[in-house]
């Protein structure tokens, strides 16, 4: 992927024209744009010591500092993927199937430069990506990556929620992982439309709730994707 490509920015988004579409595109569209509206940027502390990286790994730090880190780092990752999927459509997509899925590279790039904002010095470089095992001329290819990477935002946001310490940081978390819900569940009804795919058994457990995982594990099923090495050992875990 060219850099110009990884490095959007907000206002270059707001260049991007939009297709109309149906409600549910609208209504995610909407709620995308204004879930970090109005939320004022946080001023972070100064990062801990932390414990010693391997050369050439980003480390993501500790604290509160290390999960908007992490929560940054998937960012990236996410809106560079949908940055070359609008780039280069996918054979035979359709009008509505681009506009979503632009809407969504829009959310990408907003929660994005959000987090770069908010940790200002203490935000970790730009990653590069590794995306050589994706068709992206591959409809199948690009929604069935599209759905790992939300439901595994999803997964990501509700596992890190518990390690947050401060108010603030938890309440922006919880705007940002309703609207990567809501990008998942678009993607499961293009892959598998009038079914009720956007809940399943696989991510929503018999009590209703969607599935969380720690980290360590989140890091461990993207790193694939990134050619820049992360570290999340000086993460809390509790």
């Amino acid at each position: 992927m060219h850099k110009s490509q990884l490095n959007t920015s907000v206002a270059e988004r707001s260049t991007v024209e939009v297709v109309p579409s149906n409600n549910r595109r609208n209504f995610l569209r909407h709620a995308g744009l204004t879930t970090v509206a109005g939320v004022a940027f946080l001023a972070v502390g100064c990062k801990k010591d932390d414990g010693p990286i391997a050369a050439g790994t980003v480390d993501l730090g500790s604290g509160d500092v290390g999960i908007l880190n992490y929560a940054y780092a998937l960012e990236q990752l996410e809106a560079a993927f949908y940055t070359q999927v609008i780039a280069t459509p996918y054979s035979s997509i359709s009008a509505s199937e681009l506009a979503l899925l632009t809407d969504i590279r829009d959310h990408e790039i907003i929660h994005r430069e959000f987090f770069k904002t908010a940790l200002g010095a203490n935000a970790i470089q730009g990653l590069e990506v590794n995306f050589t095992a994706i068709d992206f001329t591959s409809r199948a290819s690009v929604l069935a990556t599209a759905k790992v990477f939300e439901d595994t935002g999803v997964a990501a946001y509700n596992g890190a929620g518990k390690l947050i310490k401060d108010g603030g940081y938890l309440l922006l978390a919880g705007k940002i992982v309703s609207v990567e819900a809501r990008h998942a569940a678009a993607i499961r009804d293009l892959l598998n439309p009038l079914t009720a795919s956007f809940a399943g058994d696989d991510i929503v457990d018999n009590n209703g709730l969607d599935a969380a995982k720690k980290p360590a594990d989140i890091l461990v099923a993207v790193q694939p994707f990134l050619k820049t090495p992360l570290s999340g050992a000086n993460l809390p875990t509790s």
